[in-house]
């Protein structure tokens, strides 16, 4: 049986060392990169299942090697390793396309029950591994694109979640609080302001639409309203 393979980039060798024992010993194929330069290449040699990461790393950094990593693997699951804590931190590195943040230090059976929850959830290939389309729109959330009749803009990470879990509940209120769970997994205030700003740009993109309005529902969440739609994943 094939063996879910990680990809652990962490210049700490004594820390990886550790962390590659452990998960080896919960049965994981664990290869090891120092840095984020080696990281990248080792990515592209290995095909991991999964990548966790260290963001402080010399020669390149965690955000810019999942950066150049996003652009090659939009799905493949990311996790940040990280000593640090400001919010704007976090946020980049959602921004970029982490799934998950687990800050320093942390207990091994948390990374371990992270790292398996990130499985758990690629094998089931929820919401972010089909194009979804709604009268003259076409969510791509692979290639992280989005088509309003003729025009194609490009998306963020965090903006293609959020039209994707829009998409998927069309004619229907979307908590504000299930927003930010999915997409940083906490609903804390400075997220919502947050929010509210990814809100207003997404607005002005489907402005352009000709049968879509995306809705605030004061006090709840936001509401993709159109009059038809077709709800099913294209293949």
């Amino acid at each position: 049986m094939r063996k879910d393979k990680i990809l652990l980039v962490e210049d700490d060798s004594t820390l990886s060392f550790i962390v590659q024992d452990a998960l080896t010993r919960e049965g994981f194929d664990v290869v090891c990169a120092p840095n984020g330069d080696a990281g990248l290449k080792l990515f592209q040699e290995s095909n991991p299942d999964i990548i966790v990461a260290d963001v402080m790393m010399p020669r390149m950094d965690g955000f810019e090697m999942v950066r150049r990593i996003r652009l090659m693997a939009p799905l493949v699951p990311v996790l940040f390793l990280t000593a640090r804590t400001a919010l704007d931190d976090v946020v980049k590195g959602f921004e970029l396309g982490a799934n998950d943040y687990l800050r320093k230090p942390f207990q091994i059976l948390e990374l371990v029950v992270r790292i398996k929850a990130l499985l758990k959830r690629k094998q089931k290939g929820t919401a972010e591994d089909a194009k979804l389309a709604i009268c003259d729109c076409l969510l791509d959330f692979a290639s992280q694109r989005l088509t309003v009749g003729s025009e194609i803009i490009e998306l963020t990470h965090t903006e293609a979640v959020i039209i994707d879990e829009m998409f998927r509940h069309p004619n229907e209120v979307v908590e504000a609080k299930t927003l930010m769970y999915r997409i940083w997994h906490n609903d804390d205030y400075h997220n919502l302001n947050r929010l509210h700003g990814f809100i207003y740009k997404l607005r002005k993109y489907l402005s352009k639409s000709t049968g879509i309005e995306l809705l605030n529902v004061r006090g709840i969440g936001y509401k993709l309203a159109t009059s038809t739609f077709n709800s099913p994943p294209l293949s």
